[in-house]
């Protein structure tokens, strides 16, 4: 049986940024993988793959509706549907090759199978080649992620209920989808397939987009997806689906018990993810599962069993890759001896819808329901040159910060680049900047960054001197 001092099952962001940091500390590292490439579902069939069809898509939409304005004619515009999944697929095989090399350059060794615990020290690996490997280790970090969630009612069968998973992989365009849940996913999922001239219809339960985030920005959001074409369904709870073979049915009901069905070519199912367990052979060990199938950890992020580490999807929380890759820098250097960190209040959330959305620290409604003052500072985009420049004039960023020292806590965005605009409200709820002092450094001009400025200084108390 061989040994290691670390074995990480898993090799989504979490897993292999732990198999990785290990071998950088010095640790005889395995990292396991039960599928045939590394990356996990991130890499696979979620943000990667996504992120490339929205830039696709974003161009296509970018040229049918701006380029005009800009001078640039273009005849005989089409998408090429092929070609655009071809080009995603690219993009992964990029990024999974570029995990490949991560691996041999740090000596990290990569089984290609299923891992199960046989005990609290032993698990066994039942390898892609049909053999049967067993591997102790001193410590393991579980980093299996999550599948798709779903809603009583609903059997996502893969064919005409889909996941995002399927929604990434399909042959050719539907002239109409339906999505079940409007947070990330199911808003990206929407933008996509709007884009591509899909009729799109998005039914959620709760009465906003972006439930989690600040409600201004899943409203505004909401009116600007109306004006793209998307029509969306507030308040309503999906209760069945059915496939009817070259279609599918959704039967869903309001809040008074009004029913309505809709019919589509393909019904996506976007109400999140479940942590991922199953065949890892926890009931050989003393780690425990909480009410919702999540694993339970202490603040260190061990198991039950000390030596075992859970991170990621797998011990819920935020459902983000960048989350599972802090927790595994914090995982591996913790076991080293040292002493990291993982705020957790300060882990940026970003939907890639375009404008994108964007959002750190504490929403308005978090503050009003812990009875927290607060400033609120705020400025649009369509008051900064650079926005108007680019014609992408939508939303604004929402500064909330402490009225007495001015300290940050919380910072919003909807609008272009809000996905690394977010970057700069992170490092002040970080280093516990003030607003003042965000307001005062020096903004290149012109700068999409220029808004943020503007809210910061809006937060401390003084105006603004562009609006």
């Amino acid at each position: 049986m061989e040994q290691y001092d670390l074995v990480v099952i898993g090799s989504g962001p979490g897993g292999y940024v732990a198999a990785i940091r290990s071998a950088q500390l010095g640790y005889k590292t395995a990292l396991v993988e039960k599928y045939d490439t590394l990356g996990g579902t991130c890499t696979n069939v979620g943000c990667i793959p996504t992120k490339a069809i929205l830039d696709s898509t974003h161009h296509y939409h970018e040229a049918q509706h701006h380029f005009a304005a800009h001078g640039i004619q273009v005849g005989g515009l089409s998408v090429d549907f092929g070609r655009l999944y071809a080009r995603k697929d690219k993009v992964v095989l990029q990024n999974t090759q570029g995990l490949n090399f991560l691996m041999k350059k740090n000596k990290v060794t990569v089984i290609h199978g299923t891992a199960s615990f046989v005990n609290n020290s032993t698990v066994e690996i039942a390898t892609s080649a049909g053999e049967r490997l067993s591997l102790g280790a001193k410590k393991f970090i579980i980093a299996t992620g999550s599948k798709p969630a779903t809603v009583p009612g609903v059997t996502i069968d893969k064919k005409r209920i889909i996941s995002s998973t399927e929604a990434l992989s399909l042959q050719e365009k539907p002239d109409k989808i339906v999505i079940i849940g409007g947070g990330v996913i199911g808003v990206e999922m929407a933008s996509i397939f709007n884009r591509l001239g899909c009729e799109v219809t998005i039914i959620e339960y709760a009465d906003r987009l972006l439930a989690n985030m600040d409600h201004e920005l899943g409203d505004a959001l909401k009116k600007i997806l109306l004006h793209d074409g998307i029509k969306i369904l507030l308040e309503q709870a999906v209760y069945k689906t059915e496939n009817i073979g070259a279609a599918a049915n959704v039967f869903f009901r309001d809040r008074v018990g009004n029913e309505q069905q809709l019919q589509a070519d393909y019904i996506l199912v976007a109400v999140g993810r479940k942590a991922f367990t199953t065949g890892l052979g926890l009931e050989n060990t003393a780690v425990q599962l909480d009410a919702r199938g999540m694993i339970v950890t202490n603040e260190q992020l061990q198991t039950a069993v000390p030596h075992i580490y859970a991170i990621g999807d797998v011990i819920g929380g935020a459902m983000l890759a960048h989350k599972a890759e802090e927790e595994a820098i914090f995982v591996v250097e913790h076991m080293d001896g040292q002493k990291p960190k993982v705020h957790y209040d300060r882990i940026p959330s970003v939907v890639y819808t375009w404008p994108e959305v964007a959002s750190v620290g504490a929403t308005e409604e978090e503050l009003k329901a812990k009875g927290i003052a607060y400033t609120i500072g705020k400025f649009p985009f369509s008051a900064n040159a650079r926005a108007r420049a680019g014609m992408d004039t939508q939303g604004f960023v929402k500064v909330l910060a402490d009225p007495k020292y001015g300290e940050l806590l919380g910072v919003h965005i909807i609008g272009a680049r809000a996905a690394d605009l977010i970057a700069q409200g992170v490092l002040g709820l970080e280093y516990e900047i003030t607003a003042d002092s965000m307001s005062r450094v020096s903004y290149a001009h012109p700068t999409y960054s220029e808004v943020l400025k503007e809210a910061h200084t809006i937060a401390s108390g003084r105006p603004s001197v562009n609006i």
